[in-house]
């Protein structure tokens, strides 16, 4: 097989991916396809230059076609995975990753048995405040991470198959992941159903990491303002992640609790800190094309994708949880540990 690459599908997020296929790839890009005839005449009209197709069969018919980018309702994306894995093609699937843990663990299986790139859409990690925030943790810059809080919010884009948690929460959950390099001991979760019987449309979740860092989740598509926003606090700095905000994304402030000496008359007292406020400049490369841009190294060079199966399957675990925690009234709930092998066929690690 060749480097040729075909889209499935063509609605909310699949016109963005295919918006920056056109600009990275136009050469390799052959194939859109789209269940819906509206949307493959408006696809056909834009990109003259593909073959348009009604379902997947005629991609997989054409051995010129060496990945697959998957950008369909999400209880579609674990088969629409197998089903290209099994061909012996690469593939990229929108998060998440699948429905359920196992799904995703054996995806992630399949792809490193069989030498294939799996690369799961978790756009946020490449985000360039995203990555400083990352660079800051790393280096110690802010002391020991305490705790995390992160919102996102909106009016719209309201669900009926999928409660708000498992439409939008998973870039929460793998913006924490990848900020702490590890994943959750345990969740907590409760929501509300307004709209929907048996869809929360906004959910409270409260994640436990190891070293007792505590990470809060809240989701909604129901509320007045649009929110995209993360807050890291360490011993030393806070940071805080806003993606609305154009002329300061990514904000670090000198503040902080710093204890006092004891002198031995009533509890311990603190000093509170604060100093400077820092804007970093950030590269302005859209995520979405960063994230692009690295799958295709991946096909071409056979490197791990940075948000590989493994990674997707993570975030599918958390998501499980939470759902378990919703039907529990909000009690604690632990998040199994998925782990990649020590050793993976095909792929570096």
């Amino acid at each position: 097989m060749t480097g040729q690459l075909a889209l499935i599908g063509f609605g909310y997020w699949g016109t963005n991916l295919a918006r920056n296929l056109d600009k990275l790839a136009p050469a390799r890009w052959r194939y859109l396809v789209d269940a819906s005839p509206d949307r493959r005449r408006v696809a056909a009209e834009r990109y003259p230059y593909l073959r348009i197709a009604a379902d997947l069969d005629t991609v997989l018919a054409d051995d010129r076609v060496g990945a697959v980018l998957i950008a369909t309702p999400a209880p579609s994306h674990a088969p629409l995975a197998r089903r290209v894995l099994a061909t012996g093609r690469h593939v990229f699937v929108e998060k998440p990753l699948a429905m359920s843990t196992g799904d995703a663990v054996g995806l992630a299986e399949t792809a490193d048995r069989s030498g294939l790139v799996l690369m799961v859409g978790h756009t946020f990690e490449y985000v360039p405040a995203v990555r400083r925030m990352h660079d800051y943790i790393r280096s110690g810059e802010i002391g020991d991470v305490l705790h995390l809080h992160s919102q996102r919010l909106n009016l719209g884009r309201i669900q009926s198959d999928l409660h708000t948690f498992w439409s939008i929460g998973p870039h929460d959950v793998s913006i924490a992941n990848y900020l702490l390099g590890t994943t959750p001991r345990w969740v907590a979760a409760q929501g509300g159903r307004y709209l929907h019987d048996g869809v929360e449309d906004v959910v409270f979740v409260t994640v436990g990491y190891p070293g007792d860092v505590v990470a809060h989740m809240h989701v909604s598509w129901l509320d007045p303002a649009k929110t995209r926003r993360t807050t890291v606090v360490g011993t030393r700095r806070m940071l805080v992640y806003d993606d609305l905000n154009t002329d300061a994304r990514l904000t670090v402030f000198d503040k902080g609790a710093e204890p006092l000496e004891p002198d031995g008359q009533g509890p311990r007292r603190y000093r509170l800190r604060d100093e400077a406020v820092h804007v970093p400049t950030l590269d302005t490369v859209e995520p979405l094309e960063r994230e692009l841009r690295h799958f295709l190294d991946c096909v071409d060079t056979g490197a791990r994708p940075c948000t590989d199966g493994w990674n997707g399957a993570r975030v599918v675990a958390v998501l499980e949880a939470v759902d378990a925690s919703l039907r529990a009234g909000g009690a604690t709930v632990p998040v199994p540990l998925v782990a990649a092998p020590t050793a993976t066929a095909g792929l570096p690690t």
